[in-house]
């Protein structure tokens, strides 16, 4: 059974750091590409940043240069490093399997909420 447990949301004011982790069981985490989601209220749900199983990452435009995405196989998790933080930035956020041999699951965790002020 594929899971995905997220963590590390909260209040925080503009400016401000968040880091995110989500910690995956019941998949080969090391072969996967991992990804990181966000859904605003009314909005649809959008990829925010990837990272191949070898380490390549990628970044929609309005998070370059904030966010940070890496992975520590060892511990079968996958972080988002957040900075200088933006109210638009509100939303929750999750992670997933977007490439690899646990993609096939389209399992998705319970998210974690972010907020920020201005």
């Amino acid at each position: 059974q594929v899971q995905l447990v997220e963590s590390g949301g909260g209040l925080v004011q503009a400016g401000g750091s968040l880091r995110l982790s989500c910690v995956t069981s019941g998949i080969i985490f090391s072969a996967n590409a991992m990804g990181w989601y966000r859904q605003a209220p009314g909005k649809q749900r959008d990829l925010v940043a990837t990272i191949t199983s070898g380490g390549i990452t990628n970044y929609v435009d309005s998070v370059k240069g904030r966010f940070t995405i890496s992975r520590d196989n060892a511990e079968k998790t996958v972080y988002l490093q957040m900075n200088s933080l933006k109210p638009e930035d509100t939303a929750v956020y999750y992670c997933k399997v977007v490439h690899g041999p646990g993609y096939q699951f389209n399992s998705w965790g319970q998210g974690t909420q972010v907020t920020v002020s201005s």
